[in-house]
């Protein structure tokens, strides 16, 4: 059965890419030369491969951090260990789970600005499987499996609801590098909230069936963010990368 809430809200992402006002409330960014990335589940730092050429084309120094996918305590302090070597304001950036990362590691005092790509953005204090529980249940979830404490996604699940409009052969390539995470990490809840805080910027993935994209627009509006829609799976990162790259780039206060 179709969700009207859902079917309502899916009118929007009729563009491939369209662009909402930002709240009249969000900042500035200020201008940066560093960003940071961060990876969620089913992944590992290579899935920016796509967009790091884009920023150091710009000018711009890159890290893309290895998340350990163990808690969210040391998925922090792996962001927070990157953060620390940089030299002047830096954007966050995270994909899926790691916007976990970058709410807690993005009150850091060299992050700039913080960039959510189709990714989670809990309050400080905030339950997010409670939140998610209140918009229909993304197709991804029926297809992860645990070995032990350890859970990834089925090969058919990652080509189908992860990857879908991946190019499957490069989307097996990612797939052969799924890296599984810990329960433990989805038991972690944020204790501050940079997007109260830092200009943010919120890249929603229309066709998504990994997190619901209309759980994507409420986080990216309740937050104030600068939102675009991309026409495009959990992936944009990978499909879309000129998109999310261009996003960034306006979230270090454009080109360096």
């Amino acid at each position: 059965m179709i969700d009207r809430r859902a079917l309502t809200c899916g009118f929007a992402a009729a563009a491939a890419v369209s662009v909402l006002p930002r709240v009249a409330s969000a900042q500035a960014a200020t201008r940066a030369r560093n960003v940071v990335l961060v990876h969620g589940l089913f992944a590992d730092g290579s899935c920016w491969s796509e967009v790091i050429p884009r920023l150091q084309a710009a000018g711009l120094n890159v890290t893309s951090v290895q998340n350990p996918l163990t808690t969210l305590d040391e998925a922090v302090g792996s962001a927070l260990r990157v953060l620390a070597r940089q030299d002047g304001p830096t954007v966050l950036a995270g994909h899926s789970f790691s916007g976990m990362i970058v709410t807690q590691a993005g009150v850091h005092p060299k992050v700039s600005a913080v960039v959510y790509v189709a990714a989670r953005a809990p309050d400080a204090g905030e339950d997010y499987a409670a939140l998610a529980a209140k918009f229909p249940t993304p197709p991804a979830t029926a297809g992860i499996v645990y070995d032990g404490d350890q859970g990834r996604l089925t090969e058919a699940a990652f080509l189908r609801d992860f990857a879908g409009d991946v190019p499957e052969v490069k989307a097996r390539v990612l797939y052969a590098a799924q890296q599984p995470f810990h329960k433990a990490l989805l038991t972690g809840r944020t204790t501050q909230a940079a997007w109260r805080s830092k200009p943010s910027f919120y890249a929603v993935s229309t066709e998504d069936r990994t997190i619901n994209p209309d759980l994507e627009r409420f986080m990216a509006k309740r937050m104030n963010a600068r939102i675009i829609e991309l026409r495009s799976s959990h992936l944009s990162l990978i499909s879309h990368p000129k998109e999310i790259a261009e996003l960034i780039l306006e979230a270090a206060g454009g080109r360096a």
